[in-house]
C-alpha cells in the first residue's frame, strides 16, 4: 500500500489546534489529532451543501453568497456552477494554509475555484463576517467545525449558539437561505433554527454524493421568511 506523505502543518489561531494535511498517490486526507475531517475521495456532502442553498437563489441578479470554510474547494465549486456569471462569492477561511494549500496542491480537484473572478476570499473568521452583515446575502453557507457540535474548536459553537443564528437570519436577504453541514443528527439544533425564525429541514446525504456506499452526513436547510 502506497503511504501517506505528510505535505503540511497548521495550527489554529487561539486554541492552537494541529490540523495536518497529507497526500497518498491521487488522494488527499486533513486530519485533526489522528481524525480524519476531510477526504478528496468523499465530497458529495459537500457538494450538497451549496446545491441546496443555490438552487433556491441561483436565478437571482447578481446574487451574494458566503461560504464560511473552504474546505478542500468543492462546496466552493458547486457553488459557482449553481451561480450566475454575475454572482459574488465571498469565501470565509480562518486558517491562511488551507487556503494555501487549495493553490499549491488540491485547486486541480474542483476545477480551480479560486481562480474564478466572482470569488473573493477573506482569510478571517467567518462569525465576524456575518455578525457585521446585514442584509447582505442571498446565501450563506456553513462547513465549520464538523456542524453545531464544534469539534475542533470551541470558540465556533459561537456560529450555531442563538446569538450566532441571529445574526445569520440578520444577515439574509429575504428568502435568503442558510445551508449547515454537519457530520451527524441533532434535533435540538433543527428546533434552535426554528426558533431564530427560520423555516427548517434536515436532509440526510452520502458522503461521496451518487456513490451508494459510505458515511451519511446531514445538512440543515433554513430560509429567512
Amino acid at each position: 500500500m502506497i503511504p501517506w506523505k505528510l505535505l503540511g502543518k497548521a495550527r489554529t489561531p487561539g486554541e492552537g489546534v494541529e490540523l495536518c494535511f497529507y497526500q497518498r498517490d491521487d488522494e488527499f486526507s486533513i486530519k485533526v489529532d489522528n481524525d480524519e475531517v476531510m477526504n478528496s475521495r468523499a465530497y458529495g456532502s459537500e457538494e450538497a451543501l451549496a446545491w441546496h442553498a443555490c438552487q433556491k437563489i441561483a436565478s437571482r441578479p447578481r446574487a451574494s453568497v458566503l461560504i464560511g470554510g473552504l474546505g478542500m474547494g468543492f462546496t466552493l465549486r458547486a457553488a459557482l456552477n449553481e451561480l450566475s456569471g454575475d454572482a459574488q462569492v465571498a469565501v470565509a477561511e480562518l486558517m491562511p494554509d488551507v487556503v494555501r494549500w487549495n493553490r499549491d496542491y488540491l485547486g486541480h480537484l474542483a476545477g480551480s475555484p479560486l481562480d474564478d473572478h466572482r470569488v473573493t476570499i477573506h482569510e478571517s473568521d467567518c462569525t465576524q463576517i456575518i455578525r457585521s452583515a446585514k442584509g447582505s446575502y442571498d446565501a450563506i453557507m456553513l462547513d465549520v467545525d464538523n456542524g453545531p457540535k464544534a469539534l475542533m474548536l470551541k470558540s465556533n459553537g459561537r456560529l450555531y449558539s442563538p446569538c450566532g443564528l441571529a445574526s445569520a437570519f440578520a444577515a439574509l436577504r429575504p428568502k435568503g437561505v442558510l445551508t449547515i453541514w454537519s457530520s451527524g443528527p441533532d434535533g435540538a439544533f433543527l428546533r434552535r433554527l426554528r426558533q431564530a425564525g427560520f423555516d427548517a429541514s434536515e436532509v440526510r446525504e452520502r458522503g461521496r454524493g451518487k456513490i451508494k456506499k459510505g458515511a451519511h452526513h446531514f445538512i440543515w436547510v433554513a430560509t429567512r421568511p
